[in-house]
């Protein structure tokens, strides 16, 4: 089956946070968004037949899933990443940002570091500081375009700060490394010799470029906690669904008394509907929605290269959501955002916002129609060429 990527779909009006809350969010109005992480896609038509079929039966009583459901789950992981979980090991959440923030209480004490590696998807910073907690930052080294880990300073933090647990976010949002096997055995490593738990929040693991190669975190240790969704993978966010996998027996009935404690126990009734039948037959559509992503990819990475060179491209391992540069241009954080806003008439997330190493950066989102992606280029071009 063949499926179009190229309909543009007008979400306005559809209480979107990505298009319907420029006034709330304090933009200008006429923006072209291009920051939340969630896709200006349908959700792939088999997925949304079964929700509707789910709809149409008319009753939304409380839903556990059988075993089917985690099969399907452990099965997708298993054979696309080496990582196979019972059932028993699989802990279902309404989010991963949820299970990180549960297991930062179920993991650490009030006044507790926890270790970050910065700059990093925002919501690490909340859910940290939110909770009580203490953030240790260990932040990635950029060098010639590229992002790699500091782990002398790595583990002397750990030292320093008896860090009891560190979140990884593989692959890396914002910079969009997929972190290979030897960096994550090594990064192990140093959390074993230390009594480390790692949460490793794997959502993007589903977007992974040529060249490169997700290795789950839950391969190497089997005290990690992963956590993964199809949220990202098939635009499903608003359903909240997500799945923790957590092998260890004690970490997982820690974890789970966190979450009962928060008064959270049946999930979405139609999330469930949604997740299961992705797993089970969203594959093709997610086949070739990388192919068009890719191409995104190749015409932002060549269109920035030909007719904007000041702004460099990250290279892009993982994910749909590029990491730009634009420091060479010598403007502050605040009048960068200023002329994407009031000039490009661009709403991108600001660097700064996922920590204080995102200066001089933006992130955008590509997983749109590509006319929308050229029309964001030309947007660009029009207020930076000068």
């Amino acid at each position: 089956m063949n499926y179009d990527f190229d309909v543009v779909i007008d979400r306005l009006g559809t209480n979107s946070l990505k298009y319907d809350f420029a006034r709330e969010k304090k933009k200008p109005e006429g923006l072209l968004p291009m920051w939340v992480a969630d896709m200006d896609f349908p959700a792939p038509p088999e997925v949304l037949a079964d929700i509707q079929r789910a709809v149409s039966h008319g009753i939304f009583g409380y839903t556990e899933p059988k075993d089917d459901y985690y099969e399907v789950v452990s099965d997708w992981y298993g054979s696309r990443f080496g990582y196979k979980a019972a059932r028993q090991e699989i802990v279902k959440t309404p989010g991963v940002v949820f299970v990180l923030a549960q297991a930062i209480r179920a993991f650490t004490e009030p006044g507790e570091p926890v270790m970050i590696q910065t700059p990093v998807y925002y919501p690490f910073y909340e859910i940290i500081r939110d909770n009580g907690r203490v953030i240790a930052a260990n932040p990635l080294v950029y060098d010639s375009g590229v992002y790699s880990i500091d782990f002398e300073d790595f583990e002397s933090k750990i030292i320093h700060f008896g860090i009891k647990l560190f979140i990884l976010c593989s692959p890396h949002n914002p910079v969009g490394r997929v972190w290979t096997r030897v960096e994550l055995e090594r990064l192990n490593g140093i959390c074993l010799k230390h009594g480390v738990t790692v949460m490793s929040d794997e959502v993007h693991c589903d977007f992974v470029w040529p060249g490169h190669a997700h290795t789950c975190f839950g391969t190497l240790n089997e005290n990690a906690v992963v956590v993964v969704s199809p949220s990202k993978t098939f635009n499903l966010a608003g359903l909240q669904v997500a799945h923790a996998f957590v092998r260890n027996e004690d970490l997982r009935r820690k974890l789970k008394a966190e979450i009962n404690r928060s008064g959270y126990s049946q999930l979405s009734t139609l999330g469930l509907a949604a997740s299961q039948s992705a797993y089970t037959k969203g594959g093709a559509w997610l086949e070739e929605l990388k192919k068009y992503l890719l191409e995104n990819i190749r015409v932002i990475r060549e269109n920035l290269r030909e007719r904007l060179p000041r702004i460099k491209f990250v290279d892009v391992e993982g994910t749909y959501l590029p990491w730009l540069d634009f420091s060479e241009y010598g403007l502050s954080q605040n009048e960068l955002d200023r002329r994407l806003t009031e000039g490009a008439k661009l709403w991108l997330n600001s660097g700064t916002i996922f920590g204080p190493d995102g200066k001089g950066f933006q992130r955008i989102n590509i997983a749109c129609p590509r006319k929308v992606l050229i029309d964001a280029l030309a947007r660009l071009e029009k207020e930076f060429i000068r």
